[in-house]
């Protein structure tokens, strides 16, 4: 792990794997920090130069002032590789990690030769709703949707059988610096990416949990649909984070899709 300051912000982020080897870039959710993608990368061609990272107002990620623009977002991942060197990437991307990987491959086509979208889509709305989400946690902080959103995260059976570790990423959430939350949620709000998507045409695959209550299995088949090409693969009876509640599956979808596109 390291602290990297670009532009006059210190982000967090982690780099590992052998110089000069395939570049894997992981961009994650809203409320969450880079950890969620251990179990898939632990899982994966240890070939890659894999590079993880917390958004701004995010894990150890510095704090700014809210509200974000997608733009800033992919700016600074964008800024991140090419402090590193690292270009021609497999990026893969969940919820607004997903967007943050289609924004990237429109304004800088040198970083990215494939897509994995996870549980994303072009458009995650309504604008109401995000307006809503914010004004209630700038008057009352994230703690009080916390079980709200662990019924969109997670399925059921997860929700029942894995106490302890629902509490775990539970609390990651809620300890999430409320304005970083509310800066990135207003990024999301404005971000639409459907004409820059329909664009794409590098190697690509969606997969979406068949349980997710954010971004619907028709949500991301809809993506798909953009994307000439593109793979769509589901996990059955799996919510919006299908890398901590079935990294086996989601690694093993990656793993093939790697190598059905000479990735690896």
């Amino acid at each position: 792990m390291a602290f990297v300051e670009i532009g006059g912000f210190t982000h967090h982020v982690s780099v590992r794997g052998p110089e000069g080897g395939p570049v894997l870039v992981f961009s994650n959710s809203l409320g969450t920090d880079f950890r969620i993608w251990d179990k898939v990368i632990a899982r994966l061609p240890d070939s890659f130069r894999v590079m993880k990272y917390d958004k701004r107002g995010h894990g150890l990620s510095e704090l700014s002032p809210a509200p974000y623009r997608m733009e800033t977002l992919v700016g600074d991942v964008a800024g991140l590789m090419d402090h590193y060197g690292l270009k021609d990437a497999v990026f893969v991307g969940l919820s607004v990690g997903g967007i943050i990987a289609q924004g990237l491959r429109a304004s800088r086509p040198d970083l990215v030769r494939a897509l994995v979208l996870c549980d994303t889509a072009n458009v995650i709305g309504p604008k109401e709703m995000w307006n809503t989400r914010i004004d209630a946690i700038n008057k009352g902080g994230i703690e009080p949707l916390g079980d709200a959103v662990m019924e969109r995260w997670f399925s059921p059976g997860f929700r029942t059988n894995r106490k302890a570790e629902l509490l775990g990423w539970r609390n990651m959430l809620v300890r999430t610096p409320a304005e970083g939350y509310v800066g990135v949620s207003a990024a999301i709000r404005d971000a639409d990416m459907t004409e820059s998507t329909r664009r794409i045409d590098i190697p690509t695959m969606c997969v979406v949990g068949t349980d997710d209550g954010a971004t619907t299995p028709a949500m991301v088949r809809t993506l798909a649909d953009l994307i000439d090409g593109c793979r769509f693969e589901t996990i059955e009876g799996v919510g919006h984070l299908p890398c901590l509640e079935q990294p086996d599956v989601l690694a093993g979808l990656i793993n093939d899709f790697l190598k059905e596109n000479d990735l690896v």
